[in-house]
């Protein structure tokens, strides 16, 4: 039909069924994939859902998200169609203690740009501690990001969510800032093998570090986050909460995942929340 948003033939919606067959499996991470054509937030459905009862593997993916969230309250918005939006749910369970649950943003930050790179061709950094970047016309974007929450009657699991621009134009960002993989020049924008590989990544990533217990180090997540942190090595300003700013060069991701700046009168501060600012 004429005029109808779901006929874009450039932006073919997700086979559900295909998805299905390719990642559920006996004895593998992921135990449910619903695709809908649009909800406010699938973060927000799986929190639910993990209030009832919902078992760990479950994935939730919109065609559009109509009320998408950020870090920091902030609101995420693109085209139906034009990306992957969705999010997981996880019970990482007694084998890893709590503290070590911060480290889950960035394990999904190294699944998502292993997989990027293999399936899509598109080299991509990780912008301590969620967001994905791309490089367009030698700059460089936020393509994507990502949100973890707590969830579940007891705060026994946690929601994944990740939004990633796949083929949004530049007349379609919405901010000069932002990016997306085929402005990066992706050699292949099709969101179901794309889905499909970052999902793949997610629950090799996640099962090495919950096998090791959580440390980020011994699962080999610490050097892989390292070696794809464009945010090491740059002078930064933290943001954080309260409030409250400090700058200093970004020189190490401790064990517990927060960012360790080295300030001009010689303190190593670790940030474990905030937003962060590239200055350079």
């Amino acid at each position: 039909m004429t005029g109808n948003r779901w006929s874009d033939l450039d932006r073919p919606p997700l086979n559900a069924d295909a998805l299905r067959h390719a990642l559920l499996r006996p004895g593998g991470l992921w135990t449910a994939v619903d695709v809908v054509e649009a909800t406010g937030s699938t973060n927000s459905d799986l929190v639910e859902r993990a209030a009832a009862g919902a078992d760990e593997g479950a994935v939730l993916v919109a065609e559009e998200q109509t009320a998408g969230r950020g870090r920091l309250e902030r609101s995420w918005t693109a085209p139906a169609r034009s990306g992957l939006f969705f999010s997981v749910l996880l019970r990482p369970g007694a084998g890893v203690p709590v503290e070590r649950w911060g480290w889950l943003p960035l394990l999904a930050g190294v699944a998502a740009a292993t997989a990027l790179a293999r399936s899509a061709g598109v080299d991509t950094g990780l912008k301590w501690p969620n967001d994905l970047l791309v490089t367009v016309k030698g700059e460089e974007r936020k393509a994507g990001g990502i949100l973890a929450e707590r969830a579940g009657a007891d705060g026994s699991a946690v929601v994944l969510g990740m939004g990633i621009n796949v083929t949004l134009h530049e007349d379609e960002l919405p901010v000069p800032t932002a990016g997306s993989l085929v402005l990066a020049g992706a050699r292949g924008t099709d969101r179901d093998p794309l889905l499909r590989a970052l999902l793949r990544s997610l629950e090799q990533w996640y099962g090495d570090w919950r096998r090791a217990g959580g440390d980020a180090a011994a699962s080999g997540l610490l050097p892989a986050y390292a070696a794809g942190c464009a945010t090491l090595g740059r002078t930064v300003r933290a943001e954080l909460p309260g409030g409250a700013q400090v700058s200093g060069e970004a020189v190490a991701v401790d064990g517990d995942g927060r960012l360790v700046l080295a300030t001009a009168d010689g303190v190593q501060q670790p940030v474990g929340a905030g937003d962060i600012v590239h200055l350079r």
